[in-house]
């Protein structure tokens, strides 16, 4: 900004207000690049503006020519707007409720509404001839009013009839649609005009382009640069695409070379009608086999690694699906803004890693170097939401519809060798908006698909730029996207990235959509695809401030699965944002193993601490149910939804199929990271190992689904990394072979850790806390051995909370246990009968460093469950029976049955 002398500012500010008229004072706001007026419906605007009194307007051009010019505003066609004294039509106020109680003013006549959209639209305000207010409009609302009805009912993207191919994409606001048709990506485009249809706002053409790639050539008023741009964007609704996503390519899905051997009859078995049974690995698809070395190196890193049926990693997950862990969960595959998809254009750490000091900031520097341009990333940015991404296939698949084909082959791979597929989506926001190189729906519809906030800025609470699922024609774009991966990839599940800033509407047209899908008619059976995601209520969203949002708390009798952060808290301790990482939890300490840290809190507040975070285990052993009603640790009987959790109700769901239960997620650190933090630095390997399957039980051995992230079985490590989207491979690495956790890789990125390095660089420069392959394969087993006990018995996968309420009991310890010894008792001889080979099972969880004594229920003896007797963990072996009570080993999950 170019300074001026202060003399100067004031001489001529004396000046202006001398010789200026009346008419042209400065107004108070004529900010044009913000967009503060609302056009809710055809007829109706909200304008907060500074009064209702003097005369109010609608201006619309078509070349976007409205300017303000010496305190006028100049340009365009006018439609005058008169204040309404009765506010919105309840139906359109139902729609906006942020709104309420704003000025709402009615059009004149908003007969040449639908043109008007066509260009850009300024709201102005003048008092006795002089220019108060001017501003942009935000006009989703009026969109919807005039043209969801019939869109809604279009489809869109390419469609076929024999050799004729339909193109069909929604751009009610462009002044023309132009088909720019390739034979290839290299030549030059044939330019075809579309045609538009004034009902539903869309554009269309047909011919016989089967193959060729295209793109849409839209001019629209684009007011994120405050002009009508002409621009070449890929199709929203794309089937195919190139490399790196510069052309969409008119692919046909249904022809049976885009399918694998056998694709037709695969049928997606879904997670059937109790959830519960099926656990979920998290995992990442370049992750799984970059670093496999019996995958072939051409298929690492991709797809087709998944086919290679005899390599580690293909051999650990049918381990754990035969174990009851059948399920895939893959971080997001959809087209990725952020990765250079061929192999050559990918950098590469230009250093030796693996000799590097443990706890050295090194790592962090070489691999931050090709951050960018590496092929690394989560995948929490969405260029294109129904294609895969191209850089997980294999080089010779990378363009058109054979990746398609390649993403089959994996899924395919999958379901033979015993595992379910879910797949990661993330419709809260996109990578880009505006007219930025990675935006696409708001370069075809500008300022309809993002959400904006009060002045017309695109809202970010989610990191980047947030969509407007409540807007029609993208809760349209949700659905028909979830609903074309099922069909034509046969996954059994999806999980939603921020799932509250959708609306709960959205979430059940999603399931409403799902179980009309048919074997016979769709390849898939609808209802058996489960539905789950992240409740979180933040934002310009939360508190239902814009609509009843799909949270926590409002899924509740869906039967749609929400992340549970109780129990997650709860076991390992604190928050995922605590400023001092050794707050402790059930299972990292804070049961007699006090690692010293003032976050801890005195003793007083440790103890209080811990006999909450143990009701709030056992409210997640029981599904997390907002009316499961329990024995608290104080001694008295409390509902779930009256135990706090930071001061909010802890119980929320109606039924354990609406809880994910989890001690870790690829959000921050890993549970072995967790308790590296936590657990006092002297805690042997032998002992963190114990403490790492008892931070995983209550989540395998309680009601509710299981989830863990991939590796955490075998103490996966991200060398302390709390947010390792872009950390490239070496901070994420994945070695089923259990050559390596990951731990002592370098000082994890400064960009989310360098205020925890404090505690972390003694930790990563500790040799003792390094697992060896000896104790990966220890903790492997173990943790297998929870889930083939979850897997033994029907009593572990109660999908009704009555159920529950009537089989399950945490009964006292007794006067010999010590604080946070939890005792879960399925009791099968009250009521029904669900396990026939059992009267009972009991779930006795130890955190602490000594032995406890419990007392047992009465009845036929407890004797050890038969895997655990025949299992490798001799400590288990020492735990039994007599007289009604348990002895219970240090740091000991022990399953007793009768």
């Amino acid at each position: 900004m170019t300074r001026r002398p202060l003399a100067v500012l004031l001489v001529s500010s004396v000046l202006a207000a001398l010789f200026a008229a009346p008419a042209e004072a400065a107004p108070a706001e004529t900010d044009l690049t913000k967009a503060k007026a609302v056009w809710v419906g055809r007829d109706h605007v909200v304008w907060n503006g500074p009064t209702t009194a003097g005369e109010h307007e609608l201006r619309h051009d078509p070349q976007g020519s409205i300017k303000v010019v010496n305190g006028r505003i100049e340009g365009g066609t006018p439609i005058t707007l008169r204040p309404e004294p009765n506010g919105l039509p309840a139906g359109i106020a139902a729609k906006f409720p942020h709104l309420r109680g704003k000025p709402v003013y009615k059009l004149a006549s908003s007969a040449t509404a639908a043109e008007a959209l066509r260009g850009q639209v300024v709201a102005a305000h003048r008092e006795g001839g002089a220019l108060k207010d001017a501003t942009g409009v935000q006009i989703a609302g009026v969109l919807d009013d005039l043209y969801a009805a019939q869109a809604s009912q279009r489809t869109y993207g390419p469609t076929f009839s024999g050799a004729q191919a339909t193109l069909r994409v929604w751009a009610p606001t462009a002044r023309s649609v132009k088909l720019r048709l390739f034979d290839s990506v290299s030549a030059q485009p044939k330019v075809l005009d579309l045609a538009r249809d004034a009902a539903s706002g869309s554009w269309s053409g047909t011919g016989a382009w089967r193959d060729k790639y295209y793109q849409f050539e839209v001019s629209a008023w684009q007011p994120a640069t405050q002009r009508v741009e002409t621009v070449a964007v890929t199709d929203p609704y794309s089937l195919a695409l190139s490399v790196d996503s510069t052309h969409s390519q008119i692919a046909d899905l249904a022809e049976a070379r885009t399918m694998p051997s056998g694709w037709q009859a695969d049928v997606a078995k879904g997670l059937g009608d109790d959830p519960t049974e099926h656990a979920i690995t998290e995992l990442h698809v370049r992750d799984f086999s970059i670093a496999d070395s019996s995958v072939p190196e051409n298929d690492r890193g991709t797809y087709k690694a998944f086919t290679h049926r005899e390599s580690f990693g293909m051999k650990h997950l049918k381990r754990l699906a035969q174990a009851g862990m059948d399920t895939v969960h893959f971080q997001p595959t959809f087209d990725i803004a952020t990765i250079p998809e061929r192999r050559a254009d990918q950098a590469k750490p230009a250093c030796d890693l693996a000799s590097l000091p443990a706890d050295s900031d090194q790592q962090q520097a070489c691999v931050g170097a090709v951050a960018a341009k590496d092929g690394f990333n989560w995948g929490y940015d969405p260029l294109h939401y129904d294609v895969p991404e191209g850089s997980y296939a294999t080089p010779d698949a990378q363009s058109g519809w054979a990746r398609s084909k390649q993403y089959r082959e994996m899924v395919k791979s999958l379901h033979d060798n015993g595992n379910r597929v879910v797949v990661d989506v993330v419709y809260n926001h996109t990578a880009a908006s505006g007219n930025a190189a990675h935006s696409v729906l708001d370069r075809v519809v500008p300022g309809y698909y993002q959400r904006l906030l009060d002045d017309g800025s695109v809202a970010n609470s989610t990191c980047c730029a947030n969509t407007a699922s409540e807007n029609a024609m993208m809760g349209k774009l949700v659905v028909d996207s979830v609903v074309r991966w099922a069909r034509l990839y046969k996954v059994d599940g999806f999980r939603f990235d921020l799932m509250a800033h959708h609306p709960k509407a959205n979430i059940l047209a999603v399931r409403s959509a799902l179980n009309a899908l048919t074997v016979a008619k769709d390849g898939v059976d609808g209802k058996r695809v489960h539905l789950y995601g992240e409740g979180w209520d933040f934002g310009e969203v939360a508190g239902n401030a814009r609509f009843e949002q799909a949270s926590q708390v409002n899924m509740a009798g869906t039967g749609i699965g929400t992340f549970s952060d109780r129990l997650r808290d709860a076991v390992r301790g604190g928050g995922p944002f605590d400023g001092d990482p050794r707050v402790q939890g059930l299972g990292s300490g804070l049961a007699g193993a006090a690692n010293g840290s003032p976050a801890n809190g005195s003793a007083e507040q440790q103890a209080a601490r811990l006999a909450n975070y143990t009701d709030l285990v056992k409210l997640g052993m029981a599904g997390n149910g907002a009316n499961f009603r329990f024995r608290s640790t104080a001694g008295h009987d409390v509902n779930g939804r009256d135990v706090s959790y930071n001061g909010s109700a802890a119980g929320y769901t109606a039924s354990p199929v609406e809880a994910v239960t989890y001690s870790d997620a690829h959000d921050n650190e890993a549970l072995y990271d967790t308790l590296a933090f936590k657990l006092p630095q002297g805690t042997s390997m032998a002992d963190r190992v114990r403490m790492q399957v008892v931070a995983l039980a209550p989540t395998l051995l309680g009601q509710g689904q299981p989830f863990v992230l991939a590796g955490t079985e075998f103490l996966r490590s991200k060398s302390m990394d709390r947010n390792s989207y872009d950390s490239g491979d070496w901070f994420n690495r994945y070695d089923p072979s259990l050559r390596t956790s990951g731990f002592g890789g370098g000082l994890p990125p400064a960009r989310d850790n360098q205020d925890k390095w404090q505690y972390s660089k003694p930790l990563l420069a500790d040799p003792a806390l390094r697992p060896s392959t000896s104790d990966m394969q220890t903790s492997l087993d173990r943790t297998v051995d929870l889930l083939r006990i979850r897997k033994s018995s029907p009593l572990f996968t109660l999908k009704d909370q009555a159920i529950v309420q009537q089989k399950l009991s945490f009964p006292d310890p007794g006067p010999q246990a010590e604080a946070g010894v939890v005792v879960a008792h399925l009791d099968d001889l009250v009521g029904a009968n669900v396990d026939p080979n059992r009267e009972g099972v009991l779930v006795v969880i130890n955190p602490r460093p000594t032995a406890q004594s419990v007392l047992l229920p009465p009845g036929i003896p407890w004797k050890l469950h038969e895997i655990q007797a025949a299992g490798t963990d001799r400590t288990v072996k020492e735990a039994g029976t007599e007289r009604g009570v348990g002895q219970i080993p240090a740091r000991t999950v022990a399953v007793f049955v009768r």
